[in-house]
């Protein structure tokens, strides 16, 4: 891993987590690896300050934005939905960073990328809903991570998804068809306004999704393409479109910096 001077920043906004009794804002190392080695872009990890955050001038130092997956769950009064599982992992902070930093990044033109939890919450943010435990829903199989065994197991592909054959994913990939693996309780129920499903499992659960009007790169997927992303060609590919939208936007930053200086 080597991060070059040139390199675009993305930021990725943290899980706060309690450790001995104080919390700390973190970020699983393999979003970050994919940052560096996916997408060629130098990953700046944001605290989960919520309102503490004046997007614009925020936005100003970043040229793109990675929400990534995490074990919580977005708060089921978000999107006006029944009470969650009472031992679903919450965090409250994430939800008053992310949800708000979403919209603001959409209207701000800057590129996203949403995995996982990121999915949701790009969903949710919109005004979409989710299903809380999707195994239980009749006809769906267990999306949920494996227990007991190594990481690359658990990382392994598990299921196909389909993609839309119109739609960019499809066109970036060149393929309409692919292998992904499968980490989750949760799930797109009520499709946002203004998002369009790239692609579902054999299911019909949602794991690819676009912002229909976004003016950059703003995609979502479900499953984990971060993990040892420069070995699956599929999540490369994801990785590098993201890293080559932020290398726009950081052209455009320089040349308005440039401007503003003369």
């Amino acid at each position: 891993m080597r991060i070059d001077r040139g390199f675009p920043t993305v930021g990725v906004p943290a899980c706060v987590k309690q450790l001995d009794g104080l919390p700390f804002h973190a970020v699983g190392e393999k979003y970050l690896t994919a940052v560096v080695n996916g997408a060629e872009a130098m990953p700046m990890v944001l605290p989960a300050f919520g309102s503490g955050y004046e997007f614009g001038a925020l936005f100003e130092r970043l040229d793109g934005l990675l929400f990534t997956g995490s074990p919580s769950n977005v708060a089921a009064h978000h999107y006006d939905g029944p009470p969650d599982r009472p031992e679903s992992p919450q965090d409250p902070q994430r939800d008053e960073t992310t949800l708000p930093m979403i919209r603001a990044a959409i209207e701000a033109g800057l590129p996203i990328f949403c995995i996982c939890r990121g999915l949701q919450e790009l969903n949710v943010a919109l005004g979409g809903t989710l299903h809380q435990q999707v195994h239980l829903l009749p006809g769906n199989f267990d999306h949920r991570s494996p227990q007991n065994l190594p990481y690359d197991a658990k990382y392994a592909a598990r299921h196909k998804v389909l993609l839309e054959p119109a739609g960019q994913l499809a066109k970036l990939l060149g393929q309409t068809e692919i292998a992904v693996n499968s980490l989750h309780w949760q799930a797109i129920d009520r499709l946002a306004p203004g998002l369009i499903a790239e692609g579902h499992a054999p299911d019909g659960v949602i794991e690819a999704v676009r912002v229909a009007k976004a003016r950059n790169f703003a995609l979502g997927v479900q499953w984990h393409p971060e993990y040892r992303v420069a070995e699956n060609p599929v999540s490369l590919a994801i990785f590098k479109a993201f890293g080559q939208a932020c290398r726009g936007r950081a052209a455009t930053r320089a040349r308005a910096t440039g401007r503003a200086a003369e």
